[in-house]
């Protein structure tokens, strides 16, 4: 049994008695989750082991790669940059961007970028993969790369794409790489662990991932033997021309080590940020209310922050979603407390959200990659939480 560390104030009980059947019974091996209530910790749990190879406890401190939930940390400085009235959202991107105006999207505003509805997603000519990492190439080839459905008739999920699209607003308007713009002005007021681009000083910290892989293979089994609504989405999956799979080989090679240090070194501010779960509580506890003497966005920049942008079938996931301006907004089949909630989820299950009807913020980050419908760890915490507020 793994010895769970940390404090859960009075009525919390159910999420460390989640947190310990996560590792018990669903296949956490190293992990930490956290919750705010009205600014102030309620949960703050740890355990199991952050290095599976050399068997290094998780401690208090331990950073973990939380994937996309690094899009919600991004949108957040966006959000501050336009209530600081340095950015229109509403604006053409080319106003702050002018090579952006390429290839006929000129008129595209900032808000589509946030909200996956560009037409971005894939390239049609990967970059290299260091050129990536050193990010103005990507940013160049993005600048001068079509649209590939009309912006504005469609949303899909820009997994890539969307970190250097949003970044290089941020750089532009701010003259601060996306990274330093969150170290500067959200992770050093909040004293975040939360990194965009990880010091070297803090690489000892950091987990090693463990990937699962499937125990099925669905893009090899016969179609027949699929259940009737993953179909469309498999057939995504078998077509290596689909968006479901363009949108994730952007670079060459399309694979990406998150585990190197060059690449947790980089600014990928749609998926390589660091962090702790209590960073992200933190964070996003800050956006809806006041933590300490901070709070990152006033009432009304939130509500336009959160306002729903695109809802309906993505043309990247071939499923449903909801997003706002940069957040995505709860659905059926996201786990988060309720229909206010907004957040961000990463691969294999990490998970960081607020909810302002509860006064709720939530992180949670772990180094078991498993993903899938069959991942419930997150979804278990936060049903958790939700019988805790009942």
């Amino acid at each position: 049994m793994t010895t769970i560390n940390g404090e859960v104030a009075a009525g919390f009980e159910p999420v460390r008695e989640a947190f310990a059947a996560n590792f018990d019974q669903r296949g956490d091996i190293g992990a930490a989750v956290c919750v705010y209530q009205d600014g102030r910790p309620v949960v703050d749990l740890w355990g199991g082991i952050a290095g599976p190879d050399a068997g290094r406890p998780w401690q208090r401190d331990t950073l973990q790669l939380v994937y996309s939930a690094t899009k919600g940390a991004t949108a957040t400085a966006v959000h501050l940059l336009a209530q600081r009235g340095a950015l229109d959202l509403d604006a053409p991107v080319a106003k702050y961007w002018p090579e952006f105006a390429a290839n006929g999207k000129a008129e595209i505003p900032v808000r589509w970028l946030l909200s996956h509805q560009a037409g971005l997603v894939a390239l049609d000519q990967p970059v290299p993969l260091n050129d990536a990492l050193a990010w103005q190439p990507m940013a160049d080839a993005l600048a001068v790369q079509r649209p590939l459905w009309t912006p504005g008739t469609a949303h899909g999920y820009h997994g890539r794409t969307w970190g250097w699209l949003v970044g290089e607003v941020i750089h532009r308007v701010s003259g601060r790489t996306p990274g330093r713009f969150f170290a500067d002005e959200i992770a050093a007021p909040l004293g975040l662990d939360f990194f965009i681009g990880l010091p070297t000083s803090e690489l000892d910290r950091v987990t090693q991932m463990v990937y699962q892989q499937p125990e099925v293979d669905l893009t090899t089994v016969p179609m027949e033997s699929i259940p009737e609504e993953l179909r469309e989405q498999v057939t995504a999956w078998r077509d290596p021309n689909s968006f479901s799979n363009r949108a994730y080989q952007v670079t060459e090679p399309a694979a990406i080590d998150f585990n190197s240090p060059e690449v947790l070194a980089a600014e990928l501010p749609a998926s390589n940020g660091v962090s702790t779960a209590r960073s992200l509580a933190r964070m996003y506890a800050s956006v809806i209310g006041t933590v300490g003497s901070v709070r990152l966005l006033t009432p009304e920049t939130l509500a336009s922050a959160t306002r729903e942008q695109a809802s309906g079938t993505d043309k990247v996931l071939v499923a449903p979603s909801r997003f706002s301006s940069g957040y995505m907004l709860s659905t059926e089949t996201n786990p988060m407390i309720g229909p206010n909630s907004f957040g961000h989820t990463g691969r294999g299950g990490s998970l960081g959200f607020a909810d302002r009807e509860h006064g709720i913020a939530f992180g949670y980050a772990m180094n078991h990659i498993i993903g899938g419908p069959d991942d419930v760890r997150a979804s278990s915490l936060v049903d958790a939480v939700r019988r805790s507020l009942a």
